[in-house]
């Protein structure tokens, strides 16, 4: 079969879950599989090596940045590679960052992919920058780049950016105005939002969403405060007294897995009680899955029906059963990463302190929205608000 050139390419990588989990629905609603740039048809070995090399030290440096007063170096250096300006108009200036794309581009990172592009004629659309602006440096055209930050570094516009014709997809006003401060032209950037998935958006009608909010409303609202004002919209609201499940997600690497175990040893009485529900949500990770294992053990929950532990190793799975996860979710405590945005589902989202420049302005961007709350000391999560034994309406999460 000849290749269509009317159907996209759409391309990720695997860095974390954010990349891979803003493609994924956009892979859906246009037919197609979602691929890796540094993998077959996409990638050769060079980019295989190029990134998994990048991996090596981005994912080990995110994990122990988060490491009290010993990390304190780390996250440093790592706030120094994901700086972001705090203001500035013109920003199209070279940095560290650009200069590192472009020595990979003379190494031959991405010049698979800028071959891939010619030979089946079909335009790209990434939701990694490293994905367009590595082609168009080896020549390819009809490249898309869907932003997946609030705010970002100067490295996801090109070295070029007067010359480029890459066009940007951005999730809010901030990164609208940074990508253009990096010099790319207006009429180049397109404000969308984040896409999220359609098994909890639902389309225009969001009948999905409007189902899974009325029924998060029923447990989060017995007292029927809130649900009533609700019910124009949304229709009847169901009271359920089940127990609220309260969800954390720990990233792709592994950041955080520490808060989840104080979370699980925290609310271990009320939970017991029946009085909560909670879900660990380790992904991908084996290790982070055993500790989290581990900790449940050492409290007596191993098996208690009101914990449970997603861990799925085939990643496009590992979002699917995610998604599922979030359907039936109450509260979801996580980093401010890209799931800052699935706040838009109607999600209580408590934030977990943010690991990098660009999750710092997630979570500025989105409390400035109301769209989620800092976290209070997680080792006191099981207290009520007056001291006592926690109650299922009065406990601090």
């Amino acid at each position: 079969m000849p290749p269509d050139p009317s159907r996209p390419i759409v391309a990720a990588i695997d860095m974390g879950y954010g990349h891979l989990r803003a493609a994924a629905p956009l892979a859906d609603a246009l037919g197609v599989p979602m691929l890796r740039m540094d993998l077959p048809p996409l990638g050769d070995a060079r980019d295989a090596w190029f990134w998994r090399r990048t991996r090596a030290v981005y994912e080990p440096l995110t994990r122990w940045s988060q490491i009290g007063l010993v990390g304190a170096p780390l996250r440093a250096l790592l706030g120094r590679i994901t700086a972001i300006p705090e203001g500035g108009v013109d920003l199209s200036a070279p940095t560290a960052g650009t200069r590192w794309m472009e020595r990979a581009a003379r190494g031959g990172a991405g010049r698979a992919l800028a071959e891939h592009l010619r030979r089946t004629r079909a335009p790209l659309l990434s939701t990694f920058y490293a994905a367009p602006i590595l082609a168009e440096l080896h020549g390819a055209e009809r490249l898309h780049c869907v932003v997946t930050d609030a705010d970002v570094n100067r490295v996801w516009a090109p070295p070029d950016p007067a010359r480029s014709r890459i066009r940007y997809y951005v999730p809010s006003e901030p990164a609208l105005r940074r990508i253009e401060s990096y010099g790319v032209a207006p009429e180049r950037i397109r404000l969308t939002g984040f896409p999220l998935p359609h098994e909890l958006v639902g389309g225009r009608k969001m009948t999905p969403l409007k189902a899974n909010l009325a029924a998060r409303l029923g447990r989060l609202d017995p007292g029927r405060t809130v649900a009533h004002l609700a019910a124009a919209e949304l229709g009847a609201v169901p009271r359920d007294e089940s127990p609220a499940l309260i969800t954390f997600a720990i990233g792709g690497a592994g950041a955080q897995a520490a808060i989840a175990t104080k979370l699980l040893r925290a609310l271990a009485r009320p939970l017991r009680a029946g009085r909560v529900a909670l879900a660990l949500v380790a992904g991908r990770r084996r290790d982070v899955a055993r500790g989290l294992r581990a900790a449940a053990s050492s409290e007596g929950l191993a098996g208690h029906p009101a914990v449970e532990l997603l861990e799925e190793p085939d990643t496009l799975l590992y979002l699917r059963k995610f998604n599922a996860l979030l359907a039936r979710t109450d509260v979801l405590w996580t980093k401010p990463s890209e799931m800052t945005f699935f706040a838009a589902l109607g999600l209580p989202v408590i934030a977990a302190p943010p690991v990098g420049v660009h999750e710092e302005r997630n979570l500025r961007w989105a409390m400035e929205q109301g769209a989620l709350l800092m976290q209070g000391d997680p080792d006191r999560a099981g207290e009520s608000r007056t001291g006592r034994s926690p109650a299922r309406r009065g406990t601090v999460f």
